[in-house]
């Protein structure tokens, strides 16, 4: 190449870096001017004029800063995003009921959620808007509704007996170190693969490999470590086909990308086998599908004939319905299988309400087949389950975005940074609104003096008028855990069952107790335990013995 070439390369490429630089500066101000009207919303100051507080609130590390900010600022908090833009925390009631349901068609999910979700995991409900999300969401709600559910209670013990008997093979002679999200993600993936496929995954009582499930576990660090380059996912998505931008991601020099590209291949591929099996059991008539788990009764089976059989206007292409496949067996995976962690490791902590547990559930007999509502009608199992989906989400990074200028009512008025009373907010369109799970969860004004208490027995005696009264639009129990409106979480009933079945026969045959080992919870989509901070590892190490008298 020619002095002149290099040259003129050199030049084009400084006019190019110095155009870039130009652009965000141009943006990063207009962005701080755009956001002016939240300047007086008390908040914590920036980090940085580029990346403000997002390294601290959205990193994997960022557990100490949410609660800061969900507990010490008030109601409505202002924090600093990407290139000055304003990011609103709010855990007011009132404003939540607006945000979520009242007004719910202005403030959407971003771009960022639908477009990196249709990435991961297909076209079905978390990646969709409007219409199409409505018509997913009324073909899908029967097949989790409450009579669907006591069908499936008889799956739920069968695979939980085999989990059982699995974790009793290695502490039948006494006590062992068992990490437990690596049980209880393979019975949660058990579970929705028979609940939800009809299929089986995992025979539980020995180690096989397991690809669909290993990826699926993968899912969450992943997309942690990927956090920033997905908020900028809406500017680039559409440049280009995409098998080219698919290139570009297989030669970009990032383990943590080609491991998210191999994620999602490997959940499709699956998908897409499950999806093709069972069209042809289906096609062939309920004969054919005497012969899977479940005989037609899960929930895909049942959502697939019933779309089959839907008029052409609800009718839903193929791609959603395996979207809807991938999305679920994510969705009811992670959530449980580290809330149910998060349950062993308190009840560790609290050996007392552990042991009360134990005789509730031994009285009951619920370590066998209970029905679904007699196993609803024990106390302290569901006061132990309610507390700790309170106090400890697995998820606290959901958010809106208002698609056009907005003035959102509060029920709590906000007191500025120069000393303003404010009753409502200017919130210009495409503000990013972090849903206050935990600031709504946890505010001592609702939930008394000992609201960050852990303490199951507050669900027994009885809420306190504040939060019965208060306008909490939680789709469950006063709650904001799985969200509210239409676009809450679906599977809230089947994943309330699954964490009651769970904890009646693990708690009826074991003791658990704690290890020692220091034990971090890592923001993510959906949280996750490792042993320090320095791994990111997800695992729960914890001490495990068989009850004394206990039959495995």
């Amino acid at each position: 190449m020619s002095i002149g070439a290099s040259a003129g390369s050199f030049g084009f490429a400084s006019e190019s870096i110095l155009l870039i630089f130009a652009w965000l500066v141009i943006l990063f101000f207009w962005r701080k001017n755009s956001f002016k009207s939240l300047d007086n919303i008390p908040g914590p100051p920036t980090d940085s004029i580029w990346t403000g507080n997002t390294t601290k609130f959205f990193t994997r590390h960022g557990a100490a800063f949410q609660s800061h900010i969900a507990l010490n600022y008030g109601p409505v908090v202002r924090m600093h995003g990407l290139f000055g833009r304003s990011i609103l925390y709010i855990s007011d009631p009132q404003a939540l009921h607006n945000i979520l349901i009242k007004e719910e068609p202005i403030y959407q999910e971003s771009a960022m959620f639908i477009k990196s979700n249709y990435l991961q995991f297909g076209r079905g409900l978390l990646a969709t808007l409007g219409e199409q999300h409505r018509k997913q969401r009324k073909m899908l709600n029967p097949v989790f509704s409450v009579n669907h559910m006591r069908r499936l209670i008889p799956v739920f013990y069968n695979v939980v007996h085999r989990l059982r008997d699995g974790m009793a093979a290695e502490v039948g002679k006494g006590a062992q170190e068992l990490d437990v999200l690596h049980w209880f993600g393979r019975a949660a993936l058990e579970l929705i693969g028979q609940g939800g496929l009809g299929y089986s995954f995992d025979p539980l009582t020995e180690q096989i490999p397991n690809a669909y499930g290993d990826a699926i576990k993968e899912v969450t660090p992943t997309s942690q470590a990927l956090d920033l380059p997905r908020r900028l996912l809406p500017l680039v998505d559409e440049v280009g086909p995409a098998w080219l931008r698919r290139a570009v991601l297989q030669i970009l020099p990032s383990r943590t990308v080609r491991k998210a590209l191999r994620v999602v291949d490997t959940m499709d591929m699956a998908s897409k086998e499950v999806y093709e099996a069972k069209k042809a059991a289906i096609t062939a008539g309920d004969e054919a599908l005497l012969n899977w788990i479940g005989e037609g009764k899960d929930i895909m089976s049942v959502l697939m004939k019933a779309n089959m059989e839907a008029s052409d206007e609800d009718r839903l292409p193929e791609e959603e319905v395996i979207g809807q496949m991938t999305t679920l067996m994510f969705a009811a995976t992670d959530t449980t299988s580290n809330t149910l962690c998060r349950i062993l490791y308190l009840l560790a902590t609290h050996p007392d309400v552990q042991q009360e547990l134990r005789e509730e559930l031994q009285a009951a007999g619920a370590a066998e087949n209970l029905a679904y509502d007699e196993l609803n009608k024990l106390p302290l199992l569901d006061a132990v389950c309610r507390e700790t989906i309170r106090l400890y989400p697995t998820v606290t990074l959901s958010t809106r975005m208002p698609i056009q200028d907005t003035t959102l009512s509060l029920g709590e008025p906000v007191i500025g940074k120069d000393g303003a009373i404010m009753k409502e907010i200017m919130i210009p369109k495409g503000t990013e609104i972090v849903i206050g799970t935990l600031g709504c969860n946890a505010n001592k004004n609702l939930w008394g003096e000992d609201a960050l208490k852990w303490k199951p027995r507050r669900w027994i005696k009885g809420l306190p008028a504040a939060v019965t009264d208060s306008p909490i639009p939680g789709v469950y129990s006063n709650l904001m855990t799985f969200l509210g409106g239409k676009r809450a979480c679906i599977g809230f009933k089947f994943s309330e069952m699954e964490m009651k079945v769970v904890l009646s026969v693990m708690v009826s045959t074991f003791v658990f107790e704690l290890t020692g080992k220091p034990i971090t919870w890592n923001v993510a989509g959906v949280w996750y335990p490792t042993v320090g901070m320095e791994s990111n590892n997800p695992e729960m190490p914890i001490k495990v013995r068989l009850y004394k008298g206990a039959s495995a």
